[in-house]
This record gives structure tokens, sequence and C-alpha cells, in this order.
């Protein structure tokens, strides 16, 4: 579920005319069943890292999930320098690409390598309470059959919930952040939503959309 592996500045394409036709069904049965399956020997590995890293830190906590690259990482550990950053993404092909695209290393924020699935879970079990969450532009899975692999569909949906703080959402597709709202009010959030646009885009995939002239769709919720 990270982010896109097709040409960044392609349009989204599917075969849903809405909101998926089974999207409450899915949401309300996954908000009602925990999910079971046994976390993944290399997430919990990654999690201890973690746990490791954060001792003796103080501050705020933040996530960036699905982080890719890296880029909007960046921005976030420099805009909130009294924050720990964590950025995760299950890729080691992209977060490789970290250190040939940027220099030098930021202190408050450490990248990792693991499936969100079970470090999400892993996070809510250690009690963390985030203070700002980012998924940028995660993979749509456009297709009406791939629903439940779209994060507001998936069985982690109340995990992610769970973690608390101000969640940001964005997409270039808007039907992803109409789904992720109607999500949302089946859990019992009200978001905010809006066409996002700033001077400087946060990422490549920001970068390359604007380029290509497709907008941003930003969802915020505070949970």
């Amino acid at each position: 579920m990270n982010r896109q592996d097709q040409s960044l500045s392609k349009v989204v394409t599917t075969n849903q005319t809405g909101l998926h036709e089974r999207l409450d069904e899915i949401v309300l049965r996954n908000l009602n069943n925990p999910f079971r399956k046994p976390i993944a020997d290399h997430t919990q590995f990654a999690f201890d890292q973690v746990i490791d890293w954060l001792k003796g830190r103080s501050g705020e906590l933040i996530l960036d999930s699905c982080c890719g690259i890296g880029e909007s990482s960046r921005h976030i550990a420099h805009r909130h320098p009294e924050a720990s950053v964590i950025a995760v993404d299950r890729s080691a092909h992209r977060l490789n690409k970290h250190g040939n695209c940027f220099e030098g290393e930021i202190d408050n924020l450490l990248f990792v390598r693991a499936d969100l699935i079970d470090f999400w879970r892993l996070a809510v079990a250690a009690k963390w309470r985030l203070s700002k969450h980012f998924i940028l532009y995660p993979n749509p899975y456009p297709k009406s059959a791939q629903v439940q692999r779209r994060w507001h569909a998936s069985p982690v949906f109340s995990d992610l919930l769970a973690l608390g703080g101000e969640l940001t959402i964005r997409s270039n597709w808007k039907l992803y952040i109409d789904e992720f709202v109607r999500a949302l009010e089946l859990a019992g959030h009200e978001s905010c939503v809006q066409l996002f646009s700033a001077d400087q885009p946060m990422s490549a995939f920001e970068r390359k959309y604007w380029e290509s002239g497709q907008q941003s769709w930003q969802c915020q919720v505070q949970l």
C-alpha cells in the first residue's frame, strides 16, 4: 500500500463511478473486528530499533507513513525541529535512494524499513500517541477489486485511527479522499477536505503531479 510505482505524472483511472459499493460494509466490519495476523519478525526488529532510538528523546512524535525516498520526511523534520520524526516505507529500494538524492542527516529524523500493517499495530500496542501523522499520496489501488488494499478499507484502519494526532492524507485522486472521508465518518470522526497547493511541493509526487496540471486533494482530521 505504499506509494505508486506507476509513472508519477500518470492520471489515476478507475472502473468505479463513485464510492465503492461495499465501502460501508468493509469499513464497519474492519472497525468491529481486530486484525489478528501475526507480526512479521522483520517489522518487530525494526520497531525495536525505533524504540531504542526514541530513548532519551523528548518532544512530540510525528510519523510520515509511506515516505518513499523521504523528501517529505525532511520537510517535516525541518519544520518541527523539536519533534522526533519517524519515516516508514516498506521498500528498501526507495529508502536507499534517499542518500543519493539528499545530502546530510537530520538529527530528529529516523528512516525505517517496515510493513505499516504491522508497524502501526506495534505502535498502538506500545501506546504511542502521535502529534501529527502524514500519509502523502498512498498507492490508490484504483481498480474496484482492489478496494481493501486502500488504507481506509484495510483491516488496520482502526489502528491507524488509534495512533491519534492530526492526520493528513493527500492524493491526486479525489475519489480516494472521498472514500477516506466516508470511512472516517463511519468511525465517528469529522474531517476537513480541501484542494491543496503550496509555494514548494513536499515530494517528487507533488512536483510531478503539479507540473502535469493535476490537483492535490487533502483531508485532515484531528483524532
